[in-house]
């Protein structure tokens, strides 16, 4: 990447990959990069207008949704900013009916949920929020039955996981617990061979990979999920161990960028299946 940074988002549009905030040493950045797997390269884009680390990035209809975070001043944030890559433009959105650091995010059906994170203040969540577009407004949706911070959210046939993440004494968890909007109901799911927070994850054929991560220093992890026969199973790892990085997939290929280990990174790695 052109800067180094950890606890960014990352969300893909129309084969490009957008890396958004995070934090550089004691900073919070407020820059958008775009990755063009075609041209491997990337281009510096229109900054989001709070800078802020550790926020969830979602993806509806084209346009990006930076959703919370932790901003320097404030803390945690209910801040909701979109970016319509079309235009280069960042506009403001209904904020988080309240502020959440280190949540993760996640689609299904032309709805955003936000899910867990904390309050910048040793203090976790387990609520469910979600956000429709069309009508710019949240909703309280059925708790998530563990509260955690720093977990990874991603959605598989319709079904939102809930992977990773850390409790509230920052040990590290390997829960997995999958939401149904449809039932506005939650199930565990087979726990994740390695406990960790700090992780990035996508979908990929079918199966969501975990990736990175933080268990006591920063992780080269990489397992896939096959909801399928509900099973976890070994693939290569990262060649560079990170903790606060960020993901996404284009074109069959699951990219991952930035995060710490031990210094900020600047590092894009591939991995195809």
């Amino acid at each position: 990447m052109l800067k180094a940074q950890r606890f960014l988002g990352a969300g893909v549009v129309n084969g490009i990959l957008y890396a958004v905030g995070g934090a550089l040493g004691g900073g919070d950045l407020k820059t958008v990069e775009a990755y063009d797997p075609s041209t491997n390269s990337w281009a510096r884009k229109a900054s989001m207008p709070t800078a802020r680390e550790n926020l969830g990035v979602g993806v509806i209809n084209g346009i990006l949704y930076a959703v919370g975070g932790n901003a320097n001043g404030p803390g945690a944030v209910a801040k909701v900013e979109a970016f319509d890559p079309a235009t280069n433009t960042w506009t403001t959105k209904a904020p988080l009916p309240k502020a959440q650091n280190c949540l993760a995010v996640g689609v299904v059906d032309g709805k955003l949920y936000a899910v867990g994170g904390d309050d910048a203040h040793g203090h976790n969540y387990n609520t469910v929020e979600a956000y429709d577009p069309t009508t710019d407004t949240w909703s309280a949706e059925a708790p998530m039955p563990t509260a955690r911070t720093c977990l990874a959210a991603r959605v598989v046939n319709h079904i939102l996981y809930a992977v990773g993440g850390q409790d509230e004494n920052g040990v590290a968890l390997n829960t997995v617990e999958a939401y149904d909007p449809n039932t506005n109901a939650w199930a565990t799911a087979p726990s994740m061979p390695t406990a960790r927070s700090f992780l990035a994850a996508v979908v990929l054929n079918g199966r969501l990979f975990a990736v990175g991560g933080n268990s006591g220093g920063p992780l080269d992890t990489n397992e896939a999920y096959n909801p399928a026969n509900t099973s976890w199973v070994a693939k290569p790892s990262m060649p560079t161990a990170r903790a606060g990085l960020a993901a996404g997939v284009i074109h069959g290929v699951l990219f991952a960028i930035g995060g710490s280990n031990g210094s900020d990174l600047t590092t894009n790695e591939a991995f195809t299946p």
